[in-house]
């Protein structure tokens, strides 16, 4: 299968360890390279970043700037902005790839499936009827339709103009 996106991944990933107290994410949001790092928005209190890793195209993610491990460590005001990224999200998606459905939880913790358990986020994986095949199954291989950049420049485009900009002012806040 070729997935030409996950050489570059490779090949950068020995060039961005984060610091040790902090995780990836919070690394990422440092680097004001927000497309380069597929930040689609930067809200008040949480933001949103492509999964480089996704299950399906426009895999989402959703998370406080604030790294918590779990749920109910999240201030009320956070819990709010990941409800309403939630729903802003699924109307990107709806614009960008018009999917059938959606699947969205959290892995919260290590033994839940959590991959980076010290940064709490969200997951929404835009879905399709039709969209399981043999692949996963057989070859352990996920086949997604387009690369990253694609979807990211799709969402992008689906955002209203006043998101966009925010992910731009988020940028210039975080590095007062």
């Amino acid at each position: 299968m070729w997935s030409p996106w996950r050489s570059a991944y490779v090949s950068e990933a020995n060039e961005r360890e984060p610091d040790a107290d902090e995780s990836i994410f919070t690394a990422l949001l440092h680097e004001e390279q927000d497309e380069q790092n597929l930040i689609l928005w930067r809200g008040e209190h949480v933001f949103v970043i492509m999964n480089r890793h996704p299950y399906n195209s426009g895999h989402l993610l959703i998370l406080p700037y604030r790294e918590v491990t779990q749920y109910d460590a999240l201030t009320p005001a956070e819990q709010q902005g990941l409800a309403a990224a939630l729903d802003r999200c699924m109307g990107w998606l709806r614009e960008a790839l018009s999917p059938d459905g959606f699947n969205m939880g959290m892995n919260l913790g290590r033994a839940a499936g959590a991959g980076i358990p010290e940064h709490l986020h969200a997951h929404i994986v835009p879905r399709w009827d039709g969209d399981t095949n043999f692949m996963p199954a057989t070859a352990d291989t996920k086949v997604l339709p387009e690369d990253l950049q694609t979807t990211y420049d799709k969402l992008r485009t689906a955002m209203s103009p006043e998101a966009r900009d925010s992910t731009k002012r988020g940028a210039e806040a975080s590095s007062e």
